[in-house]
């Protein structure tokens, strides 16, 4: 078993998922937080920090959208989303409101277990490279574009895009060599780590999602490029 001092806050109605999965993840050394209710979440996860969230779309009195917009106004939080297979859409919009991953439902216990455990793992070379225990040389500098991996700071001519971990690691991905075409294939394993399945519209959900952010301080901003069929490129300004 693989020790862990991480928590978890596991968000759904359905108490039988809560329950196993609950079970699942507490037998693998994980602190567990169950919530029936995005209301409830909200309030938890705020009294009782976590280092992950793994959300259901479908709740009541605050479902999974309207959670993850409030937490992604706290902080970058690794979220993971619980989704059934007539919810593609709601599984982008997800995406595109910041979410890390997502998973459909009826889901293998195994395959969430490992896509949280690569999360965090990305999370906590984030952190490590913060506390000086890193590889890491400081910032990168491409134009009007900083990557602090020591702070986990991106900057866009000076001002703070605030990114989460998949989207700093999708940036600095494509930031690092100017100019060279990256697939989804290369950006999923810079992203989530190898061996590890996402789908390509998932990479482009948190494309969009990057574009969109640093559009916000920078209405031309059109610096990373998509070639079609091929995959994504930094253009350095």
């Amino acid at each position: 078993m693989e020790t862990t001092k991480h928590t978890i806050a596991l968000v759904d109605d359905d108490r039988n998922i809560l329950t196993s999965v609950q079970m699942t993840l507490e037998a693998e050394g994980f602190t567990v937080h169950t919530y029936t209710d995005g209301e409830a979440a909200l309030q938890g996860i705020a009294a009782r920090p976590v280092s992950l969230a793994v959300l259901d779309i479908k709740m009541p009195r605050m479902d999974g959208m309207e959670l993850l917009q409030r937490l992604r106004a706290r902080s970058p939080l690794p979220v993971i989303f619980l989704s059934s297979k007539d919810e593609e859409l709601d599984q982008l919009m997800g995406l595109r409101l910041g979410a890390d991953d997502y998973i459909t439902k009826p889901f293998s216990q195994r395959l969430l277990l490992e896509r949280i455990r690569a999360l965090l793992r990305r999370q906590d070379a984030v952190r490590a490279e913060a506390n000086g225990m890193g590889s890491g040389t400081g910032a990168m500098v491409r134009g009007s574009l900083t990557l602090d991996e020591t702070r986990h700071q991106c900057l866009w001519a000076g001002k703070d895009i605030p990114l989460t971990v998949t989207e700093f690691l999708l940036v600095k991905a494509l930031a690092t060599r100017p100019g060279m075409v990256k697939s989804r294939d290369q950006l999923i394993d810079a992203a989530y780590g190898e061996n590890i399945y996402v789908d390509d519209r998932t990479i482009d959900s948190h494309i969009k999602r990057v574009r969109k952010k640093f559009r916000q301080v920078n209405d031309d901003f059109n610096q990373i490029e998509t070639l079609y069929g091929i995959g994504y490129r930094y253009k350095e300004d």
